[in-house]
């Protein structure tokens, strides 16, 4: 399987760096383009030429190593879609505490998001599955866009988008607090598999918030680090 660089560290030989995740850019969008490679997702478990929000960012923070990405996709590396980690704010961020860490509270201050998340109803309305999973609840640490004015980091982060819309109870069964994620650069720059665009793209982190913020259900974002 091929691996490809996260980030290429070449600064003794004069050679400018790349950030994590440019092998990447212009890749196609695509709503959940990995799965188990059998039912009820038949999907592959890696691939390099086609993203969402969530598979790009594990994909860059496991180096394009399906071994890494099976890691971090699934709870104690367990292959299996009621094991996946399909919610970041219970699932993904909990099972990856040795890979990430919630800093948000670095770079601002903060306010916390109290999200429930309902898997045995989510897995039952999306999915039409019976599970026994009992309901998690989690105080999610969060920016709120009004003070994320004059945010500089040193090294690459991945940051988390907020939300607080009860439409999504009705919709999917679940609360859901995290809507979106992307890895910001110290440059300035997002660097997303975004669904506007249609594909893994740079805009500016600074007009891409404000252009969220105009939505009164969207509350701020989580700078996650990669340790």
């Amino acid at each position: 399987m091929r691996r490809l660089p996260f980030l290429l560290f070449l600064v003794g030989c004069g050679v400018t760096p790349q950030l994590p995740g440019h092998n990447f850019l212009g890749a196609p969008y695509i709503n959940s383009p990995l799965g188990e490679g059998i039912a009820p997702d038949s999907d592959p478990l890696i691939r390099f030429d086609a993203f969402d929000c969530t598979t790009f960012v594990e994909t860059v923070l496991a180096n394009g190593d399906i071994e890494t990405l099976n890691q971090i996709r699934y709870k104690d590396g367990k292959i299996g879609f009621l094991n996946r980690n399909h919610f970041i704010e219970s699932d993904w961020l909990i099972n990856n505490s040795d890979r990430v860490q919630n800093i948000s509270a670095d770079y601002g201050k903060t306010k916390i998001r109290h999200v429930v998340i309902d898997k045995k109803s989510w897995f039952k309305k999306a999915h039409n599955i019976d599970t026994d999973f009992k309901p998690v609840a989690v105080d999610l640490e969060y920016i709120p866009y009004e003070f994320t004015k004059d945010i500089i980091i040193e090294n690459p982060v991945i940051v988390l988008f907020i939300t607080d819309n009860a439409d999504f109870r009705d919709k999917i069964g679940t609360d859901l607090a995290v809507v979106h994620m992307g890895i910001l650069m110290p440059n300035g720059v997002l660097r997303h598999a975004s669904s506007e665009h249609g594909a893994v793209v740079d805009v500016s982190f600074d007009k891409y918030m404000n252009t969220r913020k105009k939505n009164k259900n969207n509350l701020g974002i989580a700078l996650v680090k990669i340790k």
